[in-house]
């Protein structure tokens, strides 16, 4: 049957019967693999191109260099990390050997005033490490801004599959606490540490996650009744999937799959850019249908105990 995948554009462009049959399509995929290949995203191709230019750069630099911009110490959100900083399955209680894979990290390109909780502006609203790349910030704040953008309009389409108005989450999102990161897998040899990957099996912690992989490339893996399937990189497509607030939000009818990035013997690197949309610091995450089945969390305290479960140790 293939991998699914939703046009964006084209449902935005429905209307009547052929939408609420869109929506409904919407609804299955999220229901039943939490994963999906985005079309019809509208990002323009000149800022992806720009971005993968600037990354590329960043992580071509000598590793002194990086090191200026590292995270300045465990549970700083932004900036570089290094090789082996993190192990991505802690955050399920897994212990294993640190990931293969290097990064650098962005947040917010704005600060709202008057959040009441300090312990926002203590995490994520910590400022970017800024390499001295030349146009790296420029083409980084250019794709971020077009990530929430696809972001709000995927969130009206999941409004639309869920039977809601189309603007039901718009408040919950009005100042959301997205990161951006740029990852590096490098190039494998030897045998891996047992337990180890290139990403540990996870889950997305937020509302939802854009991830635009490297074209043709291969090793994302989602777990689906008991196995582990492939997840396609198409040229000109993201790839969308469910974070585990959007499976609170709907009581778990829809599912935080999860995935991992699979080590294999003599992989070439590997580059992907991955959008974390979170919603707002004091959202308040419920069971839309009241049922109950999980206590209502705040988006950011919420992200900042998965995030810093993280590190590695």
């Amino acid at each position: 049957m293939g991998f699914p995948s939703f046009d964006l554009a084209a449902f935005e462009a429905m209307q009547g019967g052929a939408r609420r049959a869109g929506a409904a399509r919407l609804d299955e995929i999220c229901q039943s693999s939490g994963f999906l290949v985005l079309t019809g995203h509208g990002v323009p191709q000149n800022v992806i191109e720009a971005q993968w230019h600037a990354v590329r750069q960043f992580f071509a630099l000598p590793p002194d260099r990086k090191a200026r911009v590292a995270a300045p110490y465990p549970g700083y959100p932004y900036g570089w990390l290094a090789e082996k900083s993190e192990a991505l399955a802690a955050s399920r209680g897994v212990v294993t050997p640190p990931d293969l894979k290097e990064s650098f990290n962005g947040g917010p390109l704005a600060v709202p005033q008057g959040i009441a909780d300090p312990e926002a502006y203590a995490f994520c609203y910590q400022p970017t490490l800024w390499p001295d790349v030349p146009g790296f910030q420029g083409a980084w704040a250019a794709y971020y801004r077009c990530m929430e953008d696809l972001a709000a309009r995927i969130m009206a389409a999941f409004a639309e599959a869920l039977g809601l108005d189309a603007d039901h989450f718009e408040q919950a999102i009005s100042t959301p606490i997205s990161a951006l990161r740029a990852l590096r897998y490098p190039p494998t040899g030897g045998q891996a540490e047992i337990g180890q990957q290139r990403a540990g099996a996870h889950t997305d912690y937020g509302s939802l996650t854009i991830l635009l992989p490297q074209p043709g490339s291969s090793g994302l893996q989602i777990e689906q009744t008991g196995e582990w399937v492939d997840v396609p990189a198409p040229k000109g497509a993201f790839v969308v999937n469910i974070g585990d607030l959007m499976a609170r939000w709907t009581a778990d009818r829809w599912v935080s799959t999860l995935h991992r990035v699979v080590v294999r013997p003599d992989q070439p690197e590997r580059l992907s850019l991955a959008f974390f949309h979170q919603p707002n610091w004091m959202a308040e995450i419920a069971p839309l249908d009241g049922s109950g089945r999980y206590e209502p969390v705040r988006s950011g305290p919420y992200l900042m105990a998965k995030f810093r479960a993280t590190s590695a140790r």
